[in-house]
Formats: structure tokens, C-alpha cells, sequence
């Protein structure tokens, strides 16, 4: 079943559930004060994915990663200085992507509404019409987000989920901000979008360490024959030069091909994998992968999407509304 957009009605009644996000955000946040926000994110946006659409996976992840670091308050997105090591400059962050698109963005709304609009909020947009225009879900956004003035790069490297990470670590991560396991293997899902450099997983094809002691072995959590192709990509944990997509065929398309490669043991990370062997998360990835309810999917994802949208953020007067997403006022 191809995969279709969310009617609006539909996803207001998704929204309604998050009572957190009703209470701390609002729809139409931006009516009086900046009223084309939303048409103008979405206008640039349409040109963004259009010059570049694999563009898009790299956008949501930007989204994630901000939320999960000091909650979705636009830290991500600024600069290290001389006495700070920024977020963006973490380990874990060194191949994330779209900055430049971000700044493109908050151009054209900085020219029609000066200092009204936040860079939190222009990212959790951008994040949603990257997945509409990768043929995904719609779902309302509530705004009203306010820009952080902190960011640590150490932060990112102890609070960000790893790729490695097993679904007991996992979950704790995402219980810490509010998220619980459905979350975990419904916004999983947003692996249908993008690629990955080889040392995030090439662990798994190298250096796994075998009942016996033998070290150097293929996981055999991983389908030996994708693990063969993955070899040919990737010809040691340090190369950095390839690029493998983590929906292979599909990578370009938000769709549940992703739960149909983790049932057949061709995830891409470890906490790809991991998924099958915690059985709540395993009963969902085999019910996706049948094909037969990629609607559930749908709202599912954005009923996570804005729940995850709404951890950790600072309104009202708290942190300020950044002039450029990049560097404090």
C-alpha cells in the first residue's frame, strides 16, 4: 500500500491526545504576528528537497537530535566558540546535515517577520514537510518553541540514543524524555529516510566478538547476505568515504519498507536489530512489515512526532528568539 498523507482533521484528533504539547505549544501560534510562517518553511522547503531530496532524512534527524539534547530548543544548530564545544561538534553529530538549509529558512522569515519566529520552531517544521515531501505523513504543528543559549557538545555524547545501543538502553534513553517504547520502534521508522556513513555500524561487520572469544566476526544478528554487500561498501570501521542507504531502495521515500528489512534481519544499525529481540518491539515490526497497516503506521508516527516535538521546550519568556540559528543574540 503506497503510502499517503494524513488528512488534517485526522491529525488534530492525534494532536488532541498529547495534552502536553495543547498545553505548553498552540496551533496557529504565529496568526497574528507572522501569519504566512508556516507557507513561507513550507514554500523554501518545496525548493530545498527539489534541488536536493536526499536532503530530507538528514533534516528529520537534525530534529531528533536537537530534541534529544536539552529538549527541541534549537541548540543543535549553534556554533562552537572558543570556550564551548558545541553540540554539532560531537562525535555523534559529525555527519549530521542541513544546517545550511536551516539558515535559508530563517532568512526568508527573518525578511517578512523580524525576531518573531524561532529557530526551534523552523527546525520542527522543516522536519515535518521533509517527511510530507518525502511522500509521508502530515501532521499538525504546534509552536511557540523558544531558542536555547546553551549547547554542549559532552551533553550530545551522554544523552543521544547509539546506533549500537541494545532496546533496554534504549528505552531508558527515550523514557528520560517522556518517550515510551511504542515510541522507540514507531519513530525507528523514520530510518526509511536517508544514508549513513560506514563507521556508525561497520562494528557489526568487522568486530564482533564470537561465543568462543573470536574476535573479528560478521554479527549474526545481521542476514549474512546483506552483511556480504555491506562488506563490499565498507571495507574497514574507518571508512569514511561510502555511504550505505538505511533503506536500501528506498531511501529517498518515507514508507515501511524500513520494518520489512528489520524482519528479515537487514537493519542497518545495531538498534535496527535490537528491535526483534524485546517482544513489543518485535510484535510491531512484523506487523508493519506484512504491508497491510501502513496507515496505523501513519498516525502512529505522527502521534510520536508530536510528542516528541514537545520535550523538553522553553516558551513563554524563557531562552530568547535567535536572529541567526547559529549563534545566540
Amino acid at each position: 500500500m503506497a503510502i499517503r498523507s494524513i488528512l488534517l482533521p485526522l491529525a488534530l484528533l492525534v494532536l488532541s491526545a498529547s495534552s502536553a504539547a495543547v498545553g505548553q505549544l498552540e496551533i496557529g501560534f504565529y496568526s497574528k504576528t507572522c501569519p504566512d510562517a508556516e507557507k513561507i518553511v513550507r514554500e523554501e522547503m518545496v525548493k530545498i528537497i527539489a534541488a536536493a531530496p536526499s536532503l530530507a532524512g538528514p533534516l528529520l534527524r537534525l530534529h531528533f537530535h536537537d530534541c534529544f539534547v536539552r529538549g527541541c530548543d534549537a541548540s543543535v544548530l549553534l556554533e562552537s566558540t572558543d570556550g564551548n564545544v558545541a553540540e554539532k561538534d560531537a562525535k555523534p553529530n559529525k555527519s549530521l546535515r542541513g544546517f545550511g538549509s536551516v539558515e535559508r529558512v530563517k532568512a526568508k522569515l527573518e525578511a517578512a517577520c523580524p525576531g518573531i519566529v524561532s529557530c526551534a520552531d523552523v527546525l520542527t517544521l522543516m522536519s515535518r514537510d521533509a517527511v510530507v515531501l518525502a511522500k509521508g505523513p502530515f501532521w499538525p504543528v504546534a509552536l511557540g518553541r523558544r531558542d536555547g543559549r546553551v549547547s554542549s557538545a559532552t551533553e550530545a555524547s551522554n544523552e543521544l540514543p547509539p546506533a549500537s545501543g541494545d532496546v533496554p538502553l534504549l528505552a531508558k534513553i527515550f523514557a528520560s524524555k517522556g518517550l515510551n517504547l511504542k515510541d522507540l520502534v514507531v519513530l525507528s521508522g523514520a530510518h526509511t529516510l536517508g544514508t549513513a556513513h560506514c563507521p556508525s555500524f561497520a562494528d557489526r561487520l568487522y568486530n564482533t566478538t564470537g561465543e568462543n572469544g573470536a574476535y573479528g566476526l560478521v554479527d549474526p544478528s545481521l542476514d549474512s547476505e546483506y552483511a556480504d554487500k555491506l562488506r563490499l561498501k565498507c571495507k574497514s570501521v574507518d571508512d569514511r568515504a561510502m555511504l550505505s542507504e538505511m533503506d536500501p531502495g528506498s531511501f529517498k521515500t518515507f514508507d515501511t519498507s524500513y520494518y520489512r528489512h528489520v524482519a528479515k534481519r537487514r537493519g542497518l544499525f545495531r538498534s535496527d536489530s535490537a528491535l526483534l529481540f524485546d517482544a513489543t518491539t518485535k510484535d510491531y515490526v512484523q506487523r508493519i512489515a506484512t504491508g497491510k497497516f501502513d496507515d496505523e503506521f501513519l498516525k502512529d508516527f505522527s502521534a510520536s512526532m508530536i510528542k516528541m516535538g514537545d520535550v523538553g521546550v522553553l516558551t513563554g519568556a524563557e531562552g530568547e528568539i535567535r536572529k541567526k540559528c547559529y549563534a545566540p543574540n
